[in-house]
């Protein structure tokens, strides 16, 4: 990737439907372990939730690019879930069902899904729905436009100056201090260009009177950060030009 390449040009290329984590709300563990393995194949990650509460409880924390919903649960119906998520936002749902019904599935479309499958399915025909709808929804929308962005296993919430680190099954809150999530930000909107250290300056220290080799030390205590949570030389230095987010690929 070339120094000179525009943050909104290097986003463009930028697959955001890669390494895109899928919550699945299955209350069957079978059926949530064969799922799970045909999406993780596809280069999904997953998370998993066995009930309702936990699902919004999940949603909340981890922010997931897509939610795999069933239906029939006990306690919190997949409806009520559904009604619940979309009157927090537009994450993308596709709903998981025993019920093959047309009436279900006008119910499902008109409460804001965004597919619907019918069990027994065939698991490899809901990875490739799942991708379908994350090719949709994320690589079509604006780099930054909901407010998160992600990259691996990072998620920055640019409205709330949050980020977590996800792994398999788990999503551990970063602590950074402004200066810190400003940089992270910055780079996280064309994770593989190279970013100058006078350019990070203007962007993340505009009223600063620092010198530049005060990014340094800046971006030195983010990559100990990140160090500690297990994402080793993020940012990765490139020599005498500056820094870049995610490794050339």
């Amino acid at each position: 990737m070339h120094a000179t390449d525009s943050p909104s040009a290097t986003a463009a290329r930028w697959d955001r439907s890669l390494h895109a984590l899928v919550l699945i709300v299955e209350d069957e563990p079978e059926i949530a372990d064969i799922v799970a393995a045909y999406l993780e194949r596809e280069g999904l990650r997953t998370l998993r939730a066995q009930d309702g509460l936990a699902a919004l409880t999940l949603h909340r924390s981890a922010r997931p690019d897509l939610i795999l919903l069933d239906v029939q649960m006990p306690g919190m119906d997949g409806w009520t879930v559904l009604n619940t998520l979309r009157q927090r936002g537009d994450t993308p749902v596709i709903m998981l069902t025993a019920l093959d019904q047309d009436l279900d599935k006008l119910t499902a479309l008109r409460m804001g899904a965004d597919d619907y499958v019918v069990k027994p399915f065939n698991p490899a025909e809901v990875a490739a729905r799942v991708r379908a709808v994350l090719r949709r929804t994320l690589n079509q929308r604006p780099a930054g436009a909901s407010g998160v962005l992600r990259v691996a296993n990072l998620v920055i919430d640019a409205e709330n100056h949050q980020v977590h680190v996800e792994g398999d099954g788990y999503s551990h809150e970063l602590l950074l201090t402004l200066t810190e999530f400003k940089l992270l930000h910055c780079m996280a909107l064309a994770p593989l260009r190279i970013f100058s250290r006078s350019e990070l300056m203007h962007e993340c220290l505009p009223e600063s009177e620092a010198l530049e080799r005060t990014v340094d030390s800046h971006v030195s205590k983010l990559r100990r950060k990140l160090d500690e949570v297990g994402l080793e030389n993020v940012p990765a230095s490139v020599r005498g030009v500056g820094y870049r987010l995610a490794a050339d690929r």
